[in-house]
């Protein structure tokens, strides 16, 4: 006689803790349940949205140096630039070449353009795809932004008349702030996750919409967390979305009982637990059969031919090494669920029906302390080497993701019943911990502070530069004192520029920047 068997008992909590976390990512989860808080205010109506946008956050993680990214180009400019910087990270000056600088064309001075600042500019030899981009008119490079609380210079810096940032060249404390935008408060939520809120209470403009308006490729994020947390951030792989696979028969049907229970607790935080884990695996769901749907929508069921922008590597020019990159892959899943979200549910369009979309990527590898370039540790100028280098390979990642995404909006081009192409609808941004300093520490650069970023897109002012670049002199009128600038632009009125692109409307811009007051120009133009 075989022995009576008996399943452990195993509690709600138990249970939820053992078959969700594989599946869907505990992470996202429990920081989005650590952040929820209840609306103690209604927020005014927004103008109704009835257009598509999105807005794709790429995360440089380590600090990138902005400082060879985007490098002045009159000769005694250069010269100071290269002395300072030194041959192990002096990036040769534009020649014409492709091994060189590469010049822009500026449109500073013509009408709609930010006036003439006298200088000019290229970009590193490995982001051909966004020079030619910026020429074109769809990228604009924004100088000097970094985190800040209120204006600063260099006087008020040194004498400490103005509060600083805590914890400046702290990865950690300025990865928080850039995507809080809160450098002097204590954080509870994202500028991007304030943005959802504005869009979605008390009027939802992804009413009807099959996924949250907040999707992170590069797990949990404090970017898209809001302060009520009113479109949770979703969680995506590069693959497709994370389903339940392996909760199936007699252990989903307990889930499902379990999750009703919770779902209809007096608890608020059980309930709002409960709903979310709901939600998330029915969005999970859905979403995986649209991807395998979309997958096969190309001509005689093959793929799409816009996927072919997305390559599965990498190669820097002027010699480098191919690569797979990290970044080439989220970038192809977000144009992927772009393309799905710009359309409506009707049956047989088979989209996600949605009106605004976040994304949020990330890279690594841009702490760039050493290996910044083939020519570390030299003293001697070696041309050839100094363009290659594990920065090279990153800029070169960058550039060619981000001018991907450009190419495929306008593949997929104009949705059914949209005023325009999608390339005129997607924004894509650049945001990091810091910049580097200035001067070379022999085989590469340290925490800085200001730098440079990118924004691309079909509505960029882009041919033109924004914002004002730094004196490029240690101990100078922009410098803290070891070559770290001081921002000029904060975060606030970046972000805030974006965000007024997207709909927000402006007097609700406070709410989702309370300190961008303290600025004078909350709008930069380039958008």
């Amino acid at each position: 006689m075989k022995p009576d068997f008996h399943l452990p008992y195993i509690s709600r909590r138990g249970f939820l803790r053992r078959t969700v976390p594989a599946a869907l990512g505990a992470t996202v989860l429990s920081n989005t349940i650590r952040e929820l808080r209840i609306l103690t205010s209604a927020m005014a109506q927004q103008p109704q949205i009835t257009d598509y946008k999105a807005l794709v956050c790429i995360f440089l993680n380590g600090g990138n140096d902005s400082n060879n990214m985007i490098i002045p180009t009159i000769p005694s400019e250069w010269e100071n630039y290269a002395a300072i910087r030194t041959p192990a990270l002096a990036i040769p000056n534009a020649d014409g070449s492709g091994a060189a600088a590469l010049a822009l064309t500026s449109k500073n001075g013509q009408p709609g353009f930010p006036g003439p600042d006298n200088h000019t500019y290229g970009f590193h030899p490995a982001m051909k795809e966004l020079r030619d981009l910026f020429d074109l008119g769809y990228v604009a490079p924004v100088f000097n932004i970094g985190t800040l609380s209120f204006p600063m210079t260099k006087v008020q810096y040194s004498a400490r008349s103005v509060p600083r940032p805590p914890q400046l060249f702290s990865h950690s404390d300025q990865q928080t702030q850039w995507q809080t935008s809160l450098p002097d408060q204590t954080y509870s939520s994202g500028w991007g996750g304030r943005i959802a809120d504005i869009l979605t209470a008390p009027n939802n403009v992804n009413d009807g919409g099959l996924v949250s308006m907040a999707v992170t490729l590069a797990g949990s994020n404090i970017f898209e967390v809001g302060n009520a947390n009113a479109s949770p951030q979703y969680a995506i792989t590069n693959t497709g979305a994370v389903t339940l696979s392996s909760v199936s028969g007699a252990r989903r049907t307990a889930l499902d009982s379990f999750l009703a229970t919770d779902k209809a607790s007096t608890n608020l935080q059980t309930k709002a637990y409960a709903e979310i884990l709901d939600h998330s695996i029915d969005q999970a769901e859905i979403l995986k059969n649209l991807l395998t749907i979309q997958d096969a929508s190309g001509s005689g069921g093959t793929a799409p031919t816009w996927y072919s922008r997305f390559p599965t590597t990498v190669t820097a020019p002027n010699g480098g090494t191919a690569f797979g990159s990290g970044l080439m892959s989220q970038m192809k899943m977000v144009a992927r669920l772009i393309e799905l979200g710009s359309k409506s549910t009707a049956l047989g369009v088979n989209g996600l029906g949605m009106k605004r979309q976040i994304f949020f990527i990330q890279v690594g590898g841009y702490d760039t302390h050493s290996n910044q370039t083939n020519n570390q540790g030299q003293t001697t100028e070696d041309y050839a080497r100094v363009i290659l280098g594990s920065h090279a390979n990153l800029l070169a990642e960058l550039s060619q993701a981000m001018n991907a995404l450009h190419l495929a909006m306008g593949d997929i081009g104009i949705r059914p019943g949209q005023p325009t192409s999608l390339q005129n609808q997607v924004t894509s941004f650049t945001v990091s911990d810091f910049s580097r300093t200035f001067p070379c520490n022999g085989f590469g650069s340290d925490h800085g502070w200001g730098g440079h970023h990118l924004v691309c897109g079909g509505a960029v002012k882009g041919g033109a530069t924004y914002g004002k670049f730094p004196t490029l002199a240690v101990n100078g009128p922009d410098d803290t004192d070891t070559g770290r600038w001081i921002p000029t632009t904060s975060v606030d009125q970046y972000a805030a520029t974006l965000a007024s692109w997207f709909g927000v409307d402006s007097n609700q811009l406070e709410t989702v920047f309370p300190n961008l007051g303290r600025f004078s120009t909350p709008n930069l133009g380039f958008i």
